[in-house]
């Protein structure tokens, strides 16, 4: 039930970090794994990293906010690989400026990359899955889908609407066996997150990473590959009855009011 053999899986921005981890959990399940990014130069070093994995995947520049770029893409897959099978909405930014010192040319472009690319992506895809009467679309949701929280105002306000997005995909397509549900991931042990994690000079803690690892129940960040199991579980056929579904991977945060301060 959790094998993929056979299916396209596309996953945008997978070069590098979660998506990267999730194409990668995809391939090993047996699917094909194509993905895209916005620079030829991150095309081809996440091509290279997909190598040392033993991973034939295939790349394609792409600018998800651009239609009639997405659409060709999806195209050029369709014609090179096989219609798409599994869509893991995964490109995104965040911007971390208060709100008022924000500007609206700032949030629009979160809001183009986090909530209008996934629109369009799965838009080019659906046609495809609907012919086929079979699909599953999986967007890269957050924390933020359900929390607020200071200098995130546009990611928020993407990730919720994201969610949003995804439940009515479910409602829309549902009857034409097509699942689409959503990953929050919680806070990630990645390159980028690395800093937020480095002792201080003093010996001591990040006051970041201190703050993180007392409001999850796991104590501590989690690893790229725990997303892998879940991406896997709704790309697959073990859930075809799950759809319109948010499945928090947080190490339980959102359950969890935090540590009382010593």
């Amino acid at each position: 039930m959790f094998r993929l053999d056979g299916k396209v899986a596309l996953v945008t921005g997978a070069s590098y970090g979660i998506g990267f981890a999730i194409a990668k959990g995809l391939a090993n399940a047996g699917a094909k794994v194509v993905f895209n990014d916005i620079k030829q130069e991150l095309v081809d070093k996440g091509i290279e990293a997909y190598k040392a994995e033993g991973i034939d995947a295939k790349g394609y520049v792409c600018d998800v906010t651009d239609e009639d770029a997405v659409n060709a893409m999806v195209a050029k897959i369709e014609a090179e690989v096989g219609v798409i099978d599994i869509l893991v909405n995964n490109a995104g930014i965040i911007k971390r400026i208060p709100m008022h010192e924000m500007t609206a040319a700032e949030f629009r472009q979160v809001i183009d990359v986090d909530l209008n690319a996934p629109f369009i992506v799965s838009k080019a895809v659906i046609p495809s899955m609907l012919k086929k009467g079979a699909g599953k679309i999986i967007n890269i949701c957050s924390m933020m889908s359900e929390l607020g929280r200071e200098t995130v105002s546009a990611y928020a306000a993407a990730k919720g609407g994201l969610k949003m997005l995804t439940r009515n995909i479910c409602s829309e397509y549902g009857e034409f066996n097509i699942q689409c549900n959503g990953i929050g991931p919680g806070y990630i042990a990645t390159p980028q997150t690395a800093p937020l994690r480095e002792k201080q000079p003093d010996g001591s803690r990040h006051p970041f990473d201190s703050f993180i690892c007392a409001k999850t129940p796991a104590g501590r960040w989690l690893d790229p590959e725990e997303l892998v199991g879940p991406a896997v579980f709704l790309a697959s056929e073990a859930s075809n009855a799950v759809n319109g579904h948010i499945l928090y991977v947080d190490g339980g945060i959102l359950a969890y009011i935090g540590k009382q301060p010593k």
